[in-house]
Formats: C-alpha cells, sequence, structure tokens
C-alpha cells in the first residue's frame, strides 16, 4: 500500500518507520527541505517532498499536523488527491475535526494513536511505539464501512489496541486522562514555582524527586500541544477541571476540619480506583504513561 504522511515529526516519523518495516511505501511531507532529508536519511520514508501533489498516487494519507491544520490540510490535499484515497489523522481532539473533515473529504476517518513521548521531532522518532497501546477510531455514522475497515488494520499492524467510539466519547474520555493531567501538571509546576523565599524554592527544586517528576511531566510539555487542547476540547477540559476543582475544595475543608477519617477514606478510595486505569499500560510503561504528542 502507499501510504502518505504529512508532517514528519515524532508520530508522523514512527508511523513511517513502522509502515516501511511492514512493506508499505512511505510518502512523506514536510514544510522544510531539511525535514525531507532528514526523514529519508534515517529511513522514515521512502520518499519526501515538500510538494502536497507527491501523494497523488497514495492510497491512504495520514495527517500527523498540529489541531488547529487538520482541516485546512484537509482542503488542500483535496485538490490533490485521487477520489478513492482515504484520508485519516492522529489528533488528540475529535469533535472540533471529524465532522468538518468529512464534509471536505467524505473517505475521511478520525483517528487517535494514543502513544508518544517526552521528547518531540523527528529526531525522538522510532520504531514499534504504538505496541500494545490504544488507537481510537471515531467514524461518523456516514463513514464509510470500507474505509473504517482500512484504518483499522493499518492500526492493528501496527500492534495497537484498537477501541472505536463517536468524537464526543473521545473527547470526554480523553479529558479526563489527557487533557486535565496536562492542565493539573501545569499548575502544579506553577504554584511551587510561586514559594516567594528563593531559598526555600532553590531547597525544593533540588529536592524534587521521583514524585515531582512523574507528576509534573506532562505540564513540562509542549505548550502549543497544551493550548490546543484547551481551545479545541474546552467544554470537556471545563467539565474535567471543575470537578477536580470540586475535589481539591473538599480536601481543603477536610484538612482545615482535621477530618482525617474522611481523608483517609478519599486515599483509600483513589488507590483502588487508579488501577483499572493503568491495568491495560505495558508493564514499563506504569511510571512514563505518556501525554498524547500528536497534537
Amino acid at each position: 500500500m502507499k501510504i502518505g504522511i504529512v508532517g514528519l515529526g515524532l508520530i508522523g516519523g514512527c508511523l513511517g518507520l513502522d509502515f516501511r518495516a511492514l512493506g508499505h511505501q512511505v510518502y512523506g511531507i514536510a514544510r522544510r527541505p531539511e525535514t525531507c532529508d532528514q526523514a529519508k536519511a534515517r529511513h522514515a520514508v521512502d520518499f519526501a517532498s515538500t510538494d502536497l501533489q507527491t501523494l497523488s498516487a497514495c492510497d491512504v494519507v495520514f495527517i500527523c499536523t498540529p489541531i488547529a491544520t487538520i482541516v485546512p490540510m484537509v482542503k488542500q490535499l483535496a485538490t490533490v488527491l485521487a477520489s478513492s484515497t482515504l484520508i485519516t489523522e492522529v489528533g488528540s481532539v475529535k469533535a472540533a475535526i471529524v465532522a468538518e473533515a468529512t464534509r471536505q473529504w467524505p473517505l475521511f476517518v478520525g483517528g487517535h494513536p494514543m502513544s508518544g513521548k517526552s521528547e518531540a521531532g523527528l529526531d525522538a522518532a522510532e520504531p514499534g511505539i504504538f505496541q500494545q497501546r490504544p488507537y481510537v477510531i471515531t467514524p461518523l455514522t456516514q463513514t464509510q464501512p470500507e474505509a473504517i475497515a482500512t484504518i483499522e488494520k493499518l492500526a492493528q499492524q501496527l500492534g495497537s489496541r484498537l477501541y472505536r467510539c463517536s468524537p464526543e466519547a473521545h473527547d470526554r474520555a480523553v479529558a479526563w486522562i489527557s487533557h486535565l493531567p496536562v492542565m493539573v501538571s501545569a499548575n502544579l509546576i506553577y504554584a511551587a514555582l510561586q514559594e516567594r523565599d528563593p531559598d526555600v524554592l532553590q531547597l525544593a527544586q533540588q529536592l524534587a524527586s521521583s514524585g515531582f517528576q512523574d507528576t509534573s511531566r506532562v505540564g513540562g510539555g509542549n505548550p502549543e500541544l497544551g493550548l490546543m487542547m484547551a481551545q479545541y476540547n474546552r467544554d470537556e477540559v471545563l467539565r474535567s477541571l471543575k470537578c477536580y476543582q470540586s475535589e481539591i475544595s473538599t480536601t481543603i475543608e477536610q484538612l482545615e476540619q482535621k477530618n482525617w477519617d474522611a481523608l483517609a477514606q478519599k486515599l483509600t478510595v483513589t488507590k483502588a480506583g487508579r488501577e483499572p486505569f493503568i491495568a491495560t499500560l505495558p508493564a514499563s510503561s506504569d511510571s512514563q504513561t505518556s501525554a498524547q504528542t500528536s497534537g
């Protein structure tokens, strides 16, 4: 199969490495010629160009660009692709994308491979990062079954665990486990930086260990990605943040009232409640669960 990849960053590069290893021909598109050269040197693509026309012969095109540029890219691709070509993408928000993209290109299938790394860019790309990780397909009622089946087959070839749901259900779910953690983590870092005593702040920075490292990691990631999550999944991020705010307020009250029994009960619930969220993670991923880096 001839597969096009628009956007040769981390996710695009990882897809290219895996699809080439599977025997597909990969055509890459990047904004800069240097990135094209780098992708070819790293064997992430068979062909690379800055010209979208290069994708005219592709069977499937993956858009691996930031959320804000996905629908505009679909419009551009519509001018160069054959009518039988499938378009999919890897963004972390779906409701704001899928319906409009489908209007522009009927053979569009929303997709979200939920894997990534703390590092960004093509330099960080490596094969196999989609193995045993979720890959969510978010079709509409009018999405053609054959198109869905093709994208799901490619996701299975990557070794991913397949899920299918509506764009709206996807956005609500990822708000809890991806977008809310980014906001909480970012505010943890921001709050810690408000320490007024410079000596205490320096001491805290020197003493920070795995607990702070784990809880602050996603908040210290790509600011552009975090902002786009908030902008394009605003309603669901707000919903989850307000619920979290309510729980923080309850914990503050428990501390103020020295209600240790209630606090102990909450911590007991959370100890048990964490397990279903991490039960399907690869054994080595518990402390390194990736925030979605695909935009």
